[in-house]
């Protein structure tokens, strides 16, 4: 297997020769520009010399965790410190060394948040980022819509010829998912004439793992999970089967844009960040970004965001967290712990999170953010509320049961393959995996 390395040394950030301490970062998104903020500021410490400066590598995201742990197994030393996950501290601990935070750690992060990073009970990263999702919508177009009379009567007209229900607009901190349906076919030009927006949402759909996280809300609000409490495997019933038929009734309708099956968090960015779609289930990441009114000043001050709509069983977010950890065999270990505990630290960690990254900090440093990035305030309170983990998804074969899902689910969304056909062949190759 091609290494990660063959083609992430090519991405090595400009200034010269490569550092003595080389972290391999998350590649793409509002991740990859708070880490390199964090490590400008960093390498400009008196206190850092000139041999322990850091340099960042990047690779693209398909296949990124397989050709890691490839890369680890090996026993690379071309990078000190690297990525790590909480769907995937497990798989690379035994190539990686547990770490000793210092004393600031627990000032910047609860203990809780800590644990993200720890497996058997080391601690095995920094807990740079936690992840999960917020509905977005435009909120100046739901606005109108619950104060229009004619929007309303129109949307309940839609809702109605649609969906076979007579609903009526929400406010979306109260949607279920038909209301997040309703909403999306009224905002869809090819279905209301009138609407200021082409789209009523954009899906992300490509055979990409990382969007089966963004739909698993879906399935878990309605019952849905990996297995039950006996281990049995559950993917072929009622919660699934909802979740699935929700989006492809979603895409088919034409809320989307037709080509969402190749789409993920940049492209769904792009969507709604150019002002052509009304809602958006996505990272709470995305945020910072949209609303920049220098990068997305068609959406800048004009996006709400609320918890996932709620099913049966309640609301619902995937949540995990994102860090970095030492590699077992790198030859700056002095070096990397160094870089890793000032990165545990408040003022590293604010930095990141002025950056756009997406930290879960203690409520002190919180507040001190709070003004320009209120978002990290509804991440706690989300990840408290709302954050599951799917029955099973910590264990060493979690990311390829998420490819399973990923390939088999967008083949029923292109229409490629029935419903019936892709539960089936996900039941049958989760079994396989994880040996039921």
């Amino acid at each position: 297997m091609k290494t990660i390395l063959a083609a992430a040394l090519l991405a090595l950030g400009a200034g010269g020769a490569r550092a003595d301490v080389t972290v391999l970062g998350w590649p793409g998104g509002p991740e990859e520009v708070a880490l390199r903020a964090t490590v400008e500021d960093y390498n400009k410490l008196p206190s850092v010399a000139a041999d322990d400066k850091v340099k960042l590598i990047f690779f693209s995201r398909d296949n990124f965790w397989d050709k890691l742990q490839a890369d680890l197994a090996a026993g690379t030393a071309e990078f000190d410190a690297n990525l790590t996950a909480t769907y995937a501290v497990g798989r690379y601990a035994p190539f990686m060394e547990p770490i000793d935070l210092p004393a600031s750690a627990h000032a910047a992060f609860s203990d809780g948040v800590l644990k993200t990073m720890q497996f058997e009970g080391k601690q095995y990263g920094v807990p740079t980022d936690l992840s999960l999702h917020f509905m977005y919508y435009r909120s100046d177009l739901i606005a109108k819509l619950l104060s229009d009379p004619a929007w309303k009567a129109k949307y309940t007209e839609i809702a109605q010829a649609k969906l076979g229900k007579a609903l009526v607009p929400k406010d979306p901190d109260q949607w279920n998912w038909d209301d997040y349906a309703a909403t999306a076919l009224f905002f869809t030009k090819s279905i209301n004439p009138d609407s200021p927006t082409r789209y009523g949402t954009v899906l992300q759909m490509k055979n990409l793992l990382f969007n089966m996280m963004v739909w698993h809300s879906t399935a878990r609000s309605y019952g849905g999970n990996w297995e039950d409490t006996s281990g049995a495997i559950t993917v072929d019933g009622p919660g699934y089967r909802a979740g699935l038929e929700l989006y492809k009734k979603l895409y088919d309708a034409g809320t989307s844009p037709k080509d969402s099956l190749s789409y993920e968090y940049a492209e769904a960015n792009a969507a709604f960040g150019s002002g052509q779609a009304a809602t958006m289930l996505q990272w709470n990441a995305a945020f910072g970004d949209l609303d920049n009114a220098e990068k997305t000043p068609a959406v800048a001050g004009k996006i709400g965001t609320v918890a996932p709509p709620a099913g049966p069983d309640g609301r619902f977010t995937h949540i995990h967290g994102l860090g970095l950890g030492l590699n077992a065999s790198s030859k700056h270990k002095a070096g990397a712990i160094k870089f890793l505990d000032w990165l545990a630290s408040p003022e590293a960690m604010t930095i990141y999170a002025k950056a756009g990254g997406s930290p879960a900090l203690q409520p002190d440093i919180v507040a001190t953010l709070a003004k320009d990035r209120p978002d990290l305030v509804k991440l706690g309170t989300f990840a408290g509320q709302y954050g599951f983990v799917m029955n099973g998804a910590t264990s060493a074969k979690a990311l390829q049961i998420y490819e399973l899902q990923a390939k088999e689910f967008t083949g029923y969304w292109a229409g490629t393959e029935t419903e019936d056909a892709a539960l089936k062949a996900t039941a049958t190759g989760m079994a396989a995996l994880l040996k039921k």
